[in-house]
C-alpha cells in the first residue's frame, strides 16, 4: 500500500511536541520524509520516535527559528541534499503574555514578534527556490482564532498572527502562476501546551487532540489540492 505523500519531503517546524509532532507522525505514515526543526533536542528525538514507528524517516534539526543565519543555512543543506523542498509546515509559535497593550512588556513583545512573524518571513525566503524546484510545493502557515475580531489581553500574540495572515496572503498571490499552494491553516481550540497557558482553567479532555488536527494538515499538503492564499479552519 502506498501512502498519499510517498516520495515528498517535508519541512516541519515546532516539530518536537503537539501539533507538529502529530503531524510529522502522519506525514511519515503517509509517505514523507520529514526534516523535523525544534530548539528542543529531547523533544525532537521523541518525535523521531513516534515517525519510526509509523514506518517512516526523519532528519532532525535542532535549531532556533529565529536564527536567520541558521534558518538559511538549513535551505542550503536542503538544496544540496535534496534539491527541492515539497512541503512546508511553519507551526512554531510563542504565547507571550496575556496583558493589555499599553502595559505589554517590550523584551516579550520582541521574542513574540521574532518568533512568530519575523521567523515566518525568513522561512520563506529561505524555503521558496525549494518549493518552487518541486513539482507542487506546498506551504501551510499555522494561524490562530486570535488573529481576527477583537481580542482583549492577546496583546503580541494576537497582533504577532493577524500580520503572517497578511503576509501568506501576500505571498500567495505573488505566487499565483506557479505550482505551488500556499494557505493558513487554524487549528482551533487544541490539547496543547500553550492552550493550556492560555487557558489554565480549562478541561483539556474537551478539545480535540493534535492527532484529530493533523489530517487537516494532510489536505493541504497534497499534490492534489489547488487552494491558494485560503485561511482554513480545522474544525
Amino acid at each position: 500500500m502506498t501512502g498519499q505523500l510517498d516520495g515528498r519531503l517535508a519541512l516541519i517546524t515546532g516539530a518536537s511536541r503537539g501539533i507538529g509532532a502529530a503531524v510529522a507522525e502522519l506525514f511519515a505514515r503517509e509517505g514523507a520524509h520529514v526534516i523535523l526543526v525544534s530548539r528542543t533536542v529531547g523533544g525532537l528525538e521523541e518525535t523521531d520516535d513516534r515517525v519510526k514507528a509509523a514506518g517512516g524517516s526523519a532528519t532532525l534539526v535542532p535549531m532556533d527559528v529565529t536564527d536567520t543565519d541558521a534558518v538559511h543555512r538549513l535551505g542550503a543543506s536542503i538544496f544540496e541534499r535534496w534539491g527541492r523542498l515539497d512541503i512546508l509546515v511553519a507551526n512554531h509559535g510563542l504565547l507571550g503574555t496575556l496583558m493589555p497593550i499599553h502595559q505589554y512588556d517590550l523584551k516579550i513583545w520582541d521574542e513574540v514578534m521574532a518568533a512568530n512573524l519575523t521567523a515566518c518571513h525568513r522561512l520563506i525566503r529561505a524555503a521558496d527556490p525549494l518549493l518552487r524546484q518541486s513539482d507542487a510545493g506546498r506551504a501551510i502557515f499555522v494561524t490562530s482564532g486570535a488573529a481576527v475580531g477583537e481580542r482583549p489581553f492577546w496583546g503580541a500574540y494576537a497582533v504577532s498572527k493577524a500580520a503572517v495572515e497578511a503576509m501568506v496572503r501576500s505571498y500567495a498571490g505573488e505566487s499565483r502562476n506557479s505550482d505551488m499552494r500556499i494557505n493558513l491553516l487554524n487549528p482551533g481550540a487544541t490539547r496543547t501546551g500553550m492552550r493550556a497557558a492560555a487557558f489554565p482553567g480549562e478541561d483539556p479532555m474537551t478539545l480535540k487532540t493534535p492527532e484529530e488536527i493533523a489530517p487537516a494538515f494532510l489536505k493541504l499538503a497534497l499534490p492534489s489540492c489547488q487552494l491558494q492564499g485560503e485561511r482554513v479552519d480545522a474544525q
